[in-house]
Parts: structure tokens; C-alpha cells; sequence
């Protein structure tokens, strides 16, 4: 007798459930949700690769660890209304910016010899001299052996160095009106003074500390509006250069690298590739990461907005840091960025 063969019916795997339609007023939840993960998604993009790219991202930078808020508000409308590709994209964006967000160190390893001397040091920017009184105040108190002053005009520069001549009788300055002029005030001989090119006075010096030639820079590029976004690239990538020679002169040395620092009004904070490229390039520590106050806003002092972005630092190498501090200055849209710091030896 013949087998009678029956074919198994074929199973299908199973289809994933779609999503509903959506509702007239969640598809407006919907879209919202969307516009809120644009701007996120976008800068932590540029974070991630390393970018400032052009405007308005640079400017959106100054932002970044605030756009957790509308990322995370985007997350919470796609969960209400329980869209999961809107939810699962939501989760992404926010967890990108949230890392995007770590403060940023570069990946060096450091090790320090004996302390050789303990160096005070203000970076203040005066605003178009504004804040000179409030900053002669704070010279007065905290007693600096290095000021690093931005936006200092005749006026402001005549009223430091006269009541200050005997503590910080040594400086060097870019004379000009505005946000043009600048001065570095020492209480230590200066020698090779120098510039570097800009269109606001960025003077610089190399100081004898404890027998240590250490080079001094004082810094201020143009600030990255709309219109001047490719000038203030230029200009921080001119501070870049800089410190990238003078940690090559140093190494072809046989002393290795020279100890530097370089501080003022940055107009970049530690989101921004330009700044971190400076960091990079020069074996620099940002003093305000070291004192783990890297997120500690600077600006703006003054304007609707509360002060959002640090922009003012003070960079080092071969220096540790006992504390940072942030001063207000009356007049001024800036905080002042004091570091306490100590020199140290070969390692």
C-alpha cells in the first residue's frame, strides 16, 4: 500500500506589530518632539566629530550640556504618546548629548617633580575697562604675582600699573581703545616680549620664576559671532599655532618642554574643537578641569540671560593647581578666573 505523503503547512515568522496611526493631536506631539531633537542631535554630531563646523553651530556649542533639557523633554512626548522609533531616536539623542557633555581632558599622562613656587594668577576681561575698579580690588586683596588683563584701554592701563608698581612692576601690553587693548602684569622680570597677530592685543612674555624660564601668553581672539565665525577659527587656530611652537622649541631643547601659561578670554569654551586643538597642541591643562570646575560659567555677567558657558581660562603646563576660583567684577560681563597654582620642577 502506498505511503500518502502530506506537506507541513510553512510557518511564517512573525511580522512585527506596526505602529498605530496617530491621532490628530499626538501627530502634533509628534513633530514637536521632532523640532526638539534637532538642534541636540546636531551639536552633539559636531562633538562627536570633532567639528565646530560653521554658523549657528559654534554658536550652539556655548550650549551643549543645556540641550540634556529639550532632549530629554523630547523623550518623555515620544514615551506619552508611545511612539517607539520616535522614543528609541529620543533615547539616542539624549544619551549622545549627555556624553558630549563630559568634561573634556586630554589624554596625557602627567607626573610633576618637587614645587618650586606657588604662583597666584587673574584672568580678568574688564569690558571696555568697565570693571578696572572692581579689578584693582581684587589685586589688592588676593595679592597675584601674574594678571592677564583684556580689554584694556589707556586709562585702565595707566590706573594698574601706577597702583600696583611696586607689587607688579614688570608688564607687557597692546595699546588700544575698546576690546583692542590688553596688558600682562608680572611681578617677576619679563623678557622676548611678543604678540600674537589678532584683531584684539594678545601680549605675551617669558618670565623667570624660582629660576625657571616660563613662557606667558595672554590671549583673546574675536568672539564667534554669525559674521566673524571663519575669523575667530583663524584666530584661535593663530593661538593653536603658537602653542604647538613653543612646545616644539621647548622639546628640541635639552631641557624638554618649557612651562607656559596661557590665559584671558578665550571666547571658547571646552565644547568647542578649536579650544581643545589649543589644549592638544601645546601639552596644556585647562586649571579650571584640574580644580574639577570645568563647567563653572564665566559669561554673560550682565544681559537677560544668567551666565551659561565658561569662555575665561587659565592654561598650564608644568604647573599643578591648588584651587580655582571665580570673582565677580562690577562693570564687567565677565567673571574673572583666579588660579592658585604651583610651579614645579623637572620631572
Amino acid at each position: 500500500m502506498d505511503r500518502v505523503l502530506t506537506a507541513e503547512p510553512v510557518r511564517s515568522s512573525p511580522q512585527p506589530t506596526p505602529e498605530p496611526p496617530l491621532r490628530p493631536r499626538h501627530r502634533v506631539t509628534a513633530w514637536a518632539a521632532g523640532l526638539l531633537l534637532a538642534v541636540p542631535a546636531l551639536v552633539a554630531a559636531c562633538r562627536a566629530l570633532d567639528t565646530d563646523a560653521t554658523a549657528p553651530v559654534p554658536q550652539l556649542l556655548s550650549f551643549l550640556p543645556w540641550l540634556t533639557v529639550p532632549a530629554g523633554l523630547a523623550l518623555l512626548l515620544a514615551a506619552v504618546i508611545g511612539r517607539r522609533v520616535l522614543t528609541f531616536a529620543a533615547v539616542l539623542v539624549l544619551v549622545a548629548t549627555a556624553w558630549s557633555s563630559v568634561p573634556y581632558m586630554p589624554q596625557a599622562v602627567i607626573s610633576y617633580g618637587l614645587p618650586l613656587a606657588r604662583v597666584k594668577v587673574v584672568a580678568a576681561n574688564v569690558e571696555f575697562s568697565q570693571g578696572t575698579s572692581a579689578l584693582s580690588r581684587v589685586v589688592a586683596r588676593e595679592d597675584p604675582q601674574l594678571v592677564f588683563v583684556t580689554e584694556c584701554n589707556r586709562s585702565c592701563r595707566d590706573t594698574l600699573t601706577k597702583a600696583f608698581a611696586a607689587r607688579l612692576p614688570h608688564h607687557a601690553s597692546v595699546e588700544g581703545e575698546g576690546s583692542v587693548g590688553s596688558i600682562l602684569l608680572s611681578s617677576y622680570p619679563l623678557s622676548d616680549r611678543r604678540t600674537i597677530p589678532g584683531s584684539m592685543g594678545m601680549p605675551g612674555a617669558t618670565a623667570e620664576i624660582a629660576g625657571v624660564r616660563v613662557r606667558l601668553q595672554l590671549v583673546h581672539p574675536v568672539p564667534p559671532l554669525p559674521d566673524r565665525t571663519q575669523l575667530w577659527k583663524r584666530e584661535l587656530a593663530a593661538i593653536e599655532e603658537y602653542a604647538a611652537t613653543a612646545a616644539a622649541t621647548a622639546t628640541a631643547s635639552s631641557e624638554g618642554l618649557a612651562p607656559a601659561l596661557i590665559a584671558g578670554d578665550f571666547n571658547a569654551s571646552q565644547d568647542h574643537a578649536a579650544f581643545r586643538a589649543i589644549l592638544d597642541a601645546g601639552g596644556l591643562q585647562d586649571a579650571s578641569r584640574r580644580a574639577d570646575q570645568s563647567r563653572t560659567p564665566t559669561w554673560p555677567m550682565e544681559g537677560p540671560l544668567p551666565p551659561f558657558v565658561q569662555i575665561d581660562h587659565v592654561l598650564v603646563r608644568d604647573f599643578s593647581v591648588r584651587e580655582v576660583r571665580f570673582l565677580d567684577l562690577a562693570g564687567s560681563d565677565h567673571r574673572a578666573v583666579l588660579a592658585d597654582l604651583d610651579l614645579r620642577g623637572p620631572r
